[in-house]
């Protein structure tokens, strides 16, 4: 597509129109540009029209759009799609940073995000020269005080470095930030340093919009430090420490009231800088924490004073997080002296931990609104840091060395909490709560801690809160409670444990003869909350219900109102399937019912398969293609547990879905349809070796595209060996 008035009149129509409310002309808009998109120059033509002033403003910012978009498939297109050439790469990139850069910031962010596509490819060896570029424009940019620009130029460097966090050391990494140092280290210290002048005088003036600006572009610098420093500690930064630190002090001691006091979102920028200092710091401690020996103090104080604060408000997470992780690494360091001291010790527990392990209002509003975050967050030990979570990492690193100290202080803040919430349970069960999860993250693996007598607060605090007879009361509370029996329960004598079987099924050493009195009560509650309003597919208590029928004594009394359940809740199922952890617990608890109760019993199978093929039959008919390996999983279950002849329906299966090539495309698919090829093989002989010659060459031609396909070789010779053990030689000679 050549650039010139008519193109430039044809994709300003398009642009247009498929913002269009009338659908016909936004389908014939969409349609021309995506024909237009396969011509050579196009990703030119769009971006220089993106460059035209005398476009429409609205017209420019959809051409953006279009513009990244089409940069974002093409420029290393997917198999069948054609690529942008290589002069026509050359020519963008050559204009995309002065453009970017003269941009409104609309159409600057979709440039940029086209611009870190286009590096991530090309950069640095298809693209040498981008950073001397990129450095060139910031210098100027900044030189007029053109703040966008410099946020605009800063945001794509930093998409540029931010691979160096994602890749394993190696020689070809090293290179490319040696590169990387070697064009951008020196103009990355000047920027923080002029920028750092700048701020200091925006704030005097008290100059808000300023000031906004200046702070994000420190953000992004102190992203960039992270970036640069995150695989090895450059040898630039180690060779100027005080350029740095001294910067990184001021951002966490200065005030900002100019942006701070203008509300939430000012706060929550200044405090975004104050933790990506901190974010920096902590690297910077476990790259070459002698290095930093003389600075570290004044960061522990500066620090600490932020974080009391901080800790004290329900807004500034990032910052609370950022900050107890800084401390943390310092309790785990040559330096954890520094956190030996009385007063910093009572600092810590009374007004870091304990402010943090509280429950929050939004700890409540994401337990009522989505307790399967809530309980991979707070209670299975998510990788994702929560305060409650880093708190107590705090406490643990300091007790590496000061175990007494701590353990001596957790406890008095732990009979804090059980006397306050002894005076008014109603009013106070947050402080049950804390106290509880104090216990439980401070245990170790082995579930041994030094706090409480376990038994004896077992008995005395958490028997009593399951027993409670209102079992909506504190609900929380309870899940707390529930956490301190699974990680105790191995140290929990049994008959003590074995007591709650009434209200619970928590016990890792359960046997059939343990819960058979309470089976048929058991399932009945345990469907009934599948049954709840936000709980039709609650992973957990498919979970239990999987785990029941793996342990429990499976008789037919038990089998036939389980296996209607379980089949209402597929077929429920098959009509939205919105949770994989859900589906898959739900078809290993059917696998599991099918197996144990059919071979103890074998005349339940006609039954189940009158439950569940219809099912089946459903998940295949509306292709409901996520649930495919476990229904042919099943399937070849179904047919395991059949006597020849096997009914006619499993050999239209056979047919109509194992010998049709495009289902086997799907590689989630092929263990699955392997298995089922065998039983049927070694179930059905007969019925296949009827027509036998068509089965084969429909078998084989499958077997020929799973060859051509890497990583299938094991799933080949599963298919190919029953072929050659069950076929007469005569059927396969002309193939062999």
């Amino acid at each position: 597509m050549e650039y010139n008035a008519k193109s430039l009149q044809f994709l300003s129509h398009c642009f247009l129109d498929t913002q269009s409310p009338q659908p016909e002309l936004r389908r014939d808009a969409e349609r021309n540009l995506s024909y237009a998109a396969d011509t050579p120059n196009y990703g030119l033509a769009v971006l220089r029209l993106v460059a035209e002033p005398s476009v429409d403003e609205q017209i420019r910012h959809i051409a953006a759009v279009n513009f990244n978009n089409h940069i974002q498939t093409r420029w290393l297109p997917a198999s069948g799609t054609p690529p942008i050439s290589d002069p026509e790469k050359q020519q963008i990139k050559q204009l995309i940073v002065s453009l970017m850069r003269s941009a409104s910031p609309k159409i600057q962010a979709h440039l940029s995000e086209a611009l870190a596509v286009i590096a991530n490819h090309d950069f640095p060896n298809l693209w040498p020269d981008l950073l001397p570029v990129l450095g060139f424009n910031l210098e100027e940019a900044i030189n007029v005080n053109d703040f966008a620009s410099v946020n605009g130029i800063l945001a794509t460097v930093n998409s540029l470095f931010k691979k160096f966090r994602h890749q394993d050391l190696s020689v070809p990494i090293l290179l490319d930030l040696e590169y990387s140092l070697d064009n951008f280290a020196e103009p990355l210290l000047t920027t923080v340093e002029g920028i750092s002048v700048k701020i200091n005088a925006a704030a005097g003036a008290g100059s808000a919009a300023a000031l906004r600006q200046l702070i994000e572009a420190q953000i992004l610098c102190c992203r960039i430090f992270y970036s640069l420093n995150f695989l090895i500690l450059a040898e630039f930064f180690e060779d100027n420490p005080d350029n740095w630190m001294n910067r990184f002090k001021s951002y966490l001691t200065v005030k900002y009231p100019a942006v701070e006091e203008t509300g939430p979102d000012g706060l929550a920028l200044v405090d975004e800088l104050r933790a990506a200092v901190c974010d920096n710091l902590s690297h910077c401690m476990e790259k070459e924490e002698h290095l930093f020996q003389e600075y570290v103090s004044g960061f522990v104080e500066a620090v600490m004073s932020l974080l009391v604060m901080a800790s004290a408000s329900p807004n500034r997470e990032r910052l609370t997080l950022t900050a107890i992780e800084f401390l943390t690494t310092v309790s785990k360091s040559v330096h954890h002296a520094l956190l030996a001291g009385e007063d910093i010790l009572q600092r810590i527990t009374q007004s870091v931990v304990i402010p943090n392990v509280m429950l929050r209002e939004e700890d409540e509003e994401l337990f009522e609104m989505n307790y399967v975050e809530f309980i991979r967050r707070d209670m299975e030990g998510s990788d994702l840091g929560t305060r409650r979570k880093n708190a107590c990492e705090l406490l643990k690193g300091i007790a590496g060395n000061y175990k007494d100290k701590i353990t001596e202080r957790v406890s008095s803040r732990i009979n804090y909490c059980l006397a306050l919430f002894s005076e008014n349970p109603a009013a106070n069960w947050k402080y049950m709560d804390c106290a509880i999860y104090l216990i439980v993250s401070l245990a170790t693996e082995k579930a041994e801690t030094d706090l409480v007598d376990v038994e004896g607060f077992f008995r005395s605090v958490i028997v009593p809160e399951l027993q409670g007879q209102d079992v909506n009361a504190f609900p929380m509370l309870k899940a707390g409670a529930l956490k301190f029996f699974t990680m105790f329960c191995v140290v929990i004598p049994k008959p003590v444990a074995m007591a709650l079987l009434g209200d619970l099924l928590l016990v890792k050493d359960d046997t059939s003869l343990d819960i058979g009195p309470s089976l048929p009560v058991l399932m009945t509650n345990l469907f009934g909350a599948l049954e709840k309003p936000e709980s039709e597919e609650n992973q957990y208590v498919m979970r239990c219900i999987m785990r029941v029928l793996q342990i429990a004594d499976i008789s037919p009394e038990v089998a036939s109102p389980c296996i209607t359940r379980l089949t209402t809740v597929l077929n429920r199922l098959v009509e939205n399937p919105e949770n994989p952890v859900f589906n898959h617990f739900l078809f290993e608890a059917v696998a599991t019912l099918v197996r144990r109760a059919c071979e103890k019993n074998p005349f339940l199978v006609p039954a189940f398969e009158t439950c569940l093929l219809p099912s089946l039959q459903m998940i295949l008919v509306k292709d409901v293609t996520e649930l495919f390996p476990y229904s042919f999983q099943l399937l070849a279950e179904l047919v395991d547990l059949n006597r020849p002849p096997i009914p006619p329906f499993y050999m239209r299966v056979c047919d109509d879905i194992l010998l049709v090539p495009l289902v086997w495309n799907k590689s989630a698919n092929v263990p699955a349809l392997v298995r089922l090829f065998q039983s049927f093989r070694q179930q059905a002989p007969n019925e296949l070796n009827s027509n036998s010659k068509v089965r084969l060459r429909k078998a084989l031609g499958i077997l020929e595209e799973l060859v051509g396909k890497p990583g299938t070789e094991e799933q080949v010779l599963r298919l190919l060996n029953p072929i050659i053990e069950n076929l007469r030689y005569d059927v396969m000679a002309e193939h062999m």
